[in-house]
Formats: C-alpha cells, structure tokens, sequence
C-alpha cells in the first residue's frame, strides 16, 4: 500500500526531482531572506528550517498532503479522546494530562480532567511531606534519599526532566537525594545499594502494568536488601514496604499484591502511555526535583504547544511543520538517519528519550490496516550533546557517504545573574559552536574563501539538512513546550503514514522468548528445540 498516491504527494515527488540537485548553499544565494519566511515562533521558542533543502513551494506541497492525509480530522479525534489507538482500543490522551482544572473531557461518563487533578493534588501533598521531612523511614529517621524504579518511559523521562531541569531545584529539594534504576541485570542497584542508608531511603516503582520484570526484579533486591538491614531485622514486613515504597501504577490491586498499601499509590490511566507518562504521576521524582510549581509550570508550557498544535492553521504550526520537513526528508530525498544534537549539556539525556519516543512510536512496517508499507517510515535518531559530538562522529557528518538530518536545539540566554561573567562567556562559546557546525553542515565549505583550491581530504561538502530548535532560555516551561513540540511531530508523521504510533507490539515477543530461555540457562530442564547458535551459547554459559 502506498500512502503517498495522492495529488499532493505527486507533486513532492516531482518538486523532488529538482530540490534533490540543489544545493542548500545555493538556496541562500538565490534568496538571502531564507530565514525570514523560514523561522517560525510560539511563545518563547523558534523554530529555523532555513537550513534544510527546501522552499517556501515545498512547504505549500506538505501541508497539501497533510490536509489529504485529514490530519485536521485526525488531530481532533486525538484531542476528544477517541479509540486512536485501535490495536489496543483505547484513546491516547497526554495532552489531557496538561489539561487546566477549569476545562473538562468526559471519557466513557467520567471527566477525565478531574481525575488527572485529583492525582496531581494526591502528589502535590506526596511532594510537600517528602520536602518537609514529614514522611519517616521505619526508625523515625527523615527520608532524604529517593530512588525511582521503572524502566522505559518510566525511568528515560522523569531521569531526563530531572537532569535538564536540576537547577531549578527549591531548598527542599536539594536536600534530597534522586536516583533512577533501570537495569535489569541489576547493575544500577548493586552499586547503588552499597552507599545508601536503608532508614533513610524510599524506593518508588513505576510501572503502568506493575507486571513488568525489570522493574519487579529491581524492586524485589530493594525489598530484601530492606529486610536484611541489621535495624529492620526485627520488624513486620508491612511496617518496612509502608515507610520505604511508593507505587505508581494504572494497575492499584497488583500494587496491593505487592504489599503496597493504597496510602502509598499514585495512580495514572491505561489511555497514557509510557513514553508519554511523565506528566502524569510517573513525573514524581520531577516534582520531587523542582517542586510541585515547577512541575506545574512544565504541564503549562506542555499545555501551550497542545492548543497551538491543535487550533493554529498548518502554514504556521511548529509540530506540523517539523513533521512534514521530516516528512520531506525521509520520503522525499531518502534521508533515514537523523542526529539529535542538543547544545546544552543539561539535555544530556534528551537524545536517548527521543529515540525512545520516535523509534517505539512510528518504528513500524504495517498500516493501520494491515498493510506491509512500501516506504520508509521512522529513521534511525542517535545523538549526544553537541561539543561532544564534535569530537565523536561529527566527522562523518561532515565527510561520511551517509545523508543525515540534524537538529541543533540551545537556548539564547544562560548565565544571566551578575558574577557568572566567565560561565556567560562558556555559554557564548557553546552558541558560537552550535550556529558555526549548523552551518557548515548545511552550506559546507562555501563559507569559507578560496575553499575549492584545498585538497578534496580538507573539503567540506555540506548540504545536510539542519533545523535549529531556539528556547530563550531553559526552563520548566520551554522544557514543556520542546516536549511537547517533539509529541506531536511523532503523532503527525504517524498519520501520514498511516500507523499506530501508540503500541510497541515489536518489543513482545523477545520479552516471551527470554521467559522461555530461562529455565534452560537455570538448568531446570534441558531446551533442546533450539536453534544451534542459541543452544550452543546456553551450553557455552551453563559449563
């Protein structure tokens, strides 16, 4: 099935022709105003597509597509809660989960505004208690260290926010310490669990299904590494799970399973999922960082970006926009590697969340329908902080045989308050660094006088694709809006292709696999229907 036989996409497919022999130097030569008609601003944030190769024409095309693909219907049906995400027959609604309290969106009878602010005020009272060194561990000692226990959208986004959003920390906040285990080899908790004081630690395990076994392997080492602590030794394991875990789940009875009394939960919805849940109560190690009015100033600015996306024509719309130009490279001039390059070594994590949430949402080969697609959907995203990766593969960037899209994203403004002169200096440094490789990258070494006499080892060829991402400066709320901004690019790009961006079916079968393979590798039973690289390695492991 090809999704791009439509009108609209016949004409990309020819403006192509002609777009893919251009150079993006030759672009500003032929109109040095690129920026202008190219830049686009919401709030505190801009977006500069002059440098990829393309026109004000190529634009006008995308957005024709998007309006053949009803990206407007679509955009609707995910703002009203509709079953869009049809394999598993539920609405995906984050965006309600940013929702102001004085609006409403009724689920199936229930506002589901109301409840989000029902939770959001369960953790604000979680937050103040922690912060205020009211919540005691079992020996009436003050908890002062939090470790988080999750995995995948559990763990990325709330470690992410934490390490971008770290110096926006309350005095409350600094005195507690953040810490997020993941592994499930169980690497982050042995190190982690040696230096810790098991009176004065509380472990919160995130997980929608509470099913999960990285997760639930991690929070059972906690558990017993708990009873074992010589001051436990002789108290109720309730009294220990009570003062020393909080659950964070859509699934409250196997929280009660686990031990953990209703007290201790915070709740989210199955319509949210993982990759999205950080602005629900899987964001507590968030507020716990930057406080409740920080965490609420990240949904405001999340907020923002919703009714912008939803409510501003596509001509101006920054996610449908930096969608379509993805959209444009991928489709269009067969650009399937994509390099995320934050300019800020507070979005040190940024990259590897982003991964997540466009590889797990649009990483698929078949339709809404069904349909084995015939074109390329979500590329390849890597990345790493960007004078980093100067020194790492901005070499093939530059001199590689690979086409690559990038995007640069820093903030105008840092170090602002006076006696940070030399830090402000830092930070100039890092934006001339930021704008000179955007450059280059895009015009090569056209930039450079008497350039075409040198060696073809010292050329720069340039005419890779660059998007600059411009907070004026990182806050909670510019932190939101970039979220956000990235959400929904994942969500339009899925509706032109036509796939479900909110299940992950590709990760469950080596889940099923590896259940399988267990009792082999514990030597419980032999496990002889193997293919013979699997058998042989298991044999290899058990001499």
């Amino acid at each position: 099935m090809n999704v791009f036989a439509t009108d609209a996409s016949a004409r990309l497919y020819e403006h192509a022709k002609f777009m893919g022999q251009r150079h993006i130097a030759q672009l500003f030569q032929e109109d040095p105003n690129r920026f202008q008609k190219l830049s686009f601003e919401l709030d505190e944030l801009l977006v500069d597509f002059a440098k990829q190769r393309l026109s004000t024409e190529t634009l006008q095309h995308l957005c024709q597509l998007a309006e053949e693909k009803a990206l407007k219907r679509w955009i609707k049906r995910l703002f009203n809660g509709e079953k869009i995400n049809t394999s598993e027959n539920r609405p995906a609604l984050h965006t309600a989960l940013r929702t102001p309290i004085d609006q409403s969106l009724l689920l199936d009878g229930t506002d589901v505004i109301q409840q989000v602010h029902e939770n959001l005020d369960r953790m604000s009272r979680l937050v103040e208690c922690i912060h205020s060194e009211q919540w005691l561990g079992c020996t009436g000692t003050p908890i002062n260290t939090l470790v988080n226990i999750g995995v995948g959208g559990s763990d990325l986004g709330p470690f992410m926010a934490c390490k971008a959003l770290g110096e926006f920390s309350s005095p409350a906040s600094e005195k507690l310490e953040i810490h997020f285990v993941s592994s499930m080899d169980g690497s982050h908790l042995s190190s982690l669990l040696s230096k810790l004081d098991p009176t004065r630690t509380l472990f919160v395990i995130s997980s929608k299904s509470f099913t999960t076994i990285d997760t639930l392997a991690n929070a059972e080492t906690a558990r017993e590494w708990l009873k074992r602590a010589e001051v436990h030794a002789e108290m109720d394991e309730s009294l220990i799970i009570k003062r020393h875990f909080i659950g964070v789940s859509a699934s409250p009875q196997r929280m009660v399973d686990w031990g953990i009394p209703e007290s201790n939960h915070l709740y989210f919805w199955e319509w949210t999922g993982g990759r999205y849940s950080m602005w629900s109560t899987i964001g507590l190690p968030i507020a716990l960082r930057i406080g409740m009015e920080g965490f609420r100033d990240m949904l405001a600015g999340a907020h923002v970006m919703d009714c912008h996306f939803r409510d501003t024509p596509f001509t101006e719309n920054l996610p449908v926009l930096l969608a379509l130009v993805g959209i444009w490279n991928i489709n269009f001039l067969n650009i399937t590697a994509h390099a995320i390059l934050p300019y800020d070594g507070r979005l040190s994590h940024l990259p590897s969340y982003l991964e997540q949430l466009e590889m797990e949402s649009n990483g698929k080969s078949t339709t809404r329908h069904n349909d084995q697609v015939n074109y390329h959907t979500c590329p390849i995203l890597w990345g790493e902080i960007g004078t980093n990766a100067q020194h790492a593969f901005y070499q093939l960037l530059h001199q590689g045989t690979v086409p690559v899209m990038c995007d640069f994203i820093t903030s105008a403004k840092r170090y602002e308050a006076p006696g940070h002169e030399e830090l402000k200096h830092q930070h100039q440094l890092n934006l001339s660094n930021c704008l000179a490789q955007s450059q280059i990258l895009a015009l090569g070494d056209t930039v450079i006088k008497d350039a075409d006499q040198a060696p073809a080892y010292k050329r720069y060829r340039g005419n890779q694709p660059c998007t600059t991402l411009l907070m004026q400066r990182l806050s909670p709320y510019t932190f939101g809006m970039l979220i956000a901004l990235y959400e929904h690019k994942v969500f339009v790009q899925s509706v032109i292709w036509d796939i479900n961006p909110f299940d992950q079916w590709g990760v469950e079968l080596g889940k099923t696999i590896a259940t399988g393979l267990l009792p082999a590798l514990t030597q419980e039973q032999a496990c002889e229907a193997l293919d013979s690289s699997t058998l042989g390695l298991i044999r290899h492991i058990n001499r």
